[in-house]
């Protein structure tokens, strides 16, 4: 591949001696070479240890919590089988488009996420608002591995802890052991609360009923967890993306161990078919049900991590001529069967309980939500007859491992952004005040109130931030870019053409359904609550100026590029700010000058002349 483009450079070269105008562009362009090799030498940035690392990193990137507890539950409350065939479909139209342009950017240009918009600077602030976001979430996922923790140690207990009732917590608590629905409404008055819930809430978070009086003081327990959860993050991120990159092996690969021991005991408990039967069996009248594709967009886009700005930074560590295209066919495949695969265990779970408690109604057994992960699930390993310390103790850890790959990436991400800008900093400092500064932000999520602000900060601070900035992105890259722009260049790199499939989704359909997404989460916008309990109107104000302060990103570094452009005119400007920069491409230098000769090879003129429905045509299909 090399060659070819060695030949092509000189053959545009030995054109050039003829061509006065030519010269005069390599002359200039030598310029810029010299100075991008002083300031962001290639030599300069890690590159993974194999090209294999990149493949396991962002597999234990996508591949975390959210496929385990948030997927089977997702899709519990969307008919089970008839939410799997919506999601395969957004797979095909949102994710695997949008990680595929992520990877291509990011590996593209060699850079993080911010500098990666050079290519539309007046829309570096997606990049900026989008790092805010992923900081935020670092935060209060990092708590979530302290929750996973605290679980680890307590199934190391010769009883598990949350299968029995304690004293304190009344006469409405129901052994997780012993539970049984048909004899609760006979013997007692009130709504029955199993140990596992109770454990949960009373003993781990010790949770306050409202924070109309304050969120309360850290939890010392969960605040030496949270410190734990830090230094493994700290540890691996210390080394810089190789030890990344080898500890990537364990935490992509481990999981699928845990899975598939737990998916062989979901198996052998009585019932379990009819659960797995019940999440297969696709309900065929849901497909018309809009909350079903809602939900399915949502969670394919939470799923995979895109437009968060950790895949543009994995794939900058990447060899320049690295073919990805099959690498995102497989992390996009992976992560979607892992979904379904944690969908027949859980199920299957369901399906267990369902058959023990005499009911029928797989859809309520158990709670779903956040409650999955330490309430329903452990409350499923509780009655396990055999060895249940071992199952908990695997699943916990499981949980871990997933928690770990998942914010050594989004960690990453935003030392990545830092040290792109300041390279004189020492990466062990970075990453050192990276994990100082997550774990005291981490300590609100440690008090008795601190789940509240979770579940403000997880919709407001990141989920509804990212919903705004992924469609800004995708129109940036698709049309002010230009779909044309990037398959030349992704031809320029990988050799290959792009298919109609990529282009027609990149500019039409993905941004199209985001902006539907949008505009339903909109009309059907209700105000936040946890558990029912609504937040005091301070807290939605403090919530709506936390959103607004990532969005802003966007307004407020898009005004500041449009004041630095030399024109004259606030046209002129305007202009000059949409154009990528003068050292846009490649970061090596001999690959920056090949592209750039390949770029002035174009006719630029042509597309000027044509009506705007001409340039939209050969914008896609061009």
């Amino acid at each position: 591949m090399d060659t070819q483009y060695d030949k092509l450079s000189q053959q545009q070269i030995k054109i050039s001696i003829a061509k006065p105008e030519a010269k005069n562009f390599i002359k200039d362009n030598d310029a810029l070479s010299v100075s991008c090799t002083n300031s962001s030498s290639d030599t300069s940035r890690e590159k993974w240890g194999k090209e294999i690392e990149f493949l396991f990193s962002c597999i234990a990137l996508s591949v975390g919590l959210g496929n385990v507890w948030r997927f089977p539950f997702i899709a519990l409350e969307n008919g089970g089988g008839a939410f799997v065939i919506p999601y395969i479909i957004v797979l095909l139209l949102i994710g695997r488009p949008v990680y595929y342009m992520e990877v291509i950017i990011g590996q593209f240009a060699s850079r993080g996420c911010i500098q990666a918009f050079d290519m539309v600077p007046l829309m570096k602030g997606i990049a900026y608002g989008q790092v805010y976001a992923t900081a935020l979430a670092t935060t209060y996922y990092a708590c979530v591995m302290a929750l996973t923790i605290k679980y680890l140690i307590a199934s190391l207990s010769e009883i598990l802890p949350w299968s029995y009732c304690q004293p304190e917590w009344g006469p409405l608590c129901i052994s997780t052991a012993a539970f049984n629905h048909t004899h609760l409404n006979n013997t007692l008055v009130g709504k029955p609360t199993s140990s596992a819930e109770l454990y949960f809430t009373k003993t781990i978070l010790r949770e306050k009923d409202n924070i109309d009086d304050g969120i309360g003081l850290p939890n010392w327990d969960l605040v030496l967890c949270l410190l734990s959860a830090w230094l493994i993050i700290c540890t691996i991120l210390i080394k810089g993306i190789r030890s990344s990159g080898k500890a990537s092996y364990f935490l992509a690969i481990f999981p699928y161990v845990v899975m598939s021991i737990l998916l062989c005991r979901a198996l052998t408990l009585p019932g379990s078919l009819n659960g797995i039967i019940y999440f297969l069996r696709p309900q065929w009248d849901q497909l018309l049900n809009p909350n079903v594709w809602y939900a399915a967009i949502t969670q394919m886009f939470f799923s995979l991590a895109i437009c968060f700005g950790t895949l543009v930074m994995y794939a900058s560590y990447n060899n320049f001529r690295k073919n990805v295209y099959r690498d995102v066919i497989i992390i996009t495949s992976v992560d979607s069967m892992t979904s379904i695969l944690a969908g027949c265990i859980i199920f299957g779970i369901l399906g267990n309980l369902a058959y023990e408690t005499n009911t029928h109604d797989i859809a309520h057994v158990v709670k779903g939500g956040a409650g999955l992960a330490f309430i329903s699930y452990p409350e499923a390993i509780a009655k396990f007859k055999y060895l249940p310390q071992v199952f908990a103790v695997l699943f916990f850890l499981m949980l871990l491992v997933l928690g770990i790959g998942s914010n050594i990436g989004m960690a990453s991400c935003v030392i990545t952004v830092i040290k792109d800008r300041f390279q004189y900093l020492p990466h062990w400092l970075l990453a050192s005040g990276m994990g100082v500064v997550g774990f005291i932000v981490g300590l609100v999520y440690t008090t008795p109130g601190g789940q509240y602000i979770l579940n403000l900060i997880d919709y407001f601070g990141c989920s509804f931030i990212a919903l705004f900035l992924a469609i800004a992105q995708l129109v940036a890259v698709s049309w002010l870019y230009g779909v044309k722009r990037l398959c030349q260049d992704i031809e320029f790199m990988l050799g290959l053409k792009t298919g109609l499939y990529w282009r027609v989704c990149w500019a039409i359909i993905t941004p199209g359904l985001m902006f539907l997404v949008l505009i339903y989460s909109l009309i059907n916008y209700q105000p936040l609550d946890y558990k029912g309990v609504k937040y005091p109107d301070a807290v939605y104000n403090f919530a709506w100026l936390i959103w607004a302060v990532g969005v802003g990103q966007l307004p407020f570094w898009a005004f500041y590029t449009i004041a630095q452009q030399s024109g004259k005119t606030f046209k002129q400007k305007l202009h000059l700010a949409l154009k990528p920069t003068d050292n846009w491409g490649p970061l090596e230098a001999k690959l920056l000058d090949e592209y750039n000769l390949r770029r002035k090879s174009f006719d630029y003129n042509d597309s000027l002349t044509l009506s705007w429905r001409s340039r939209v045509y050969d914008n896609i299909f061009g």
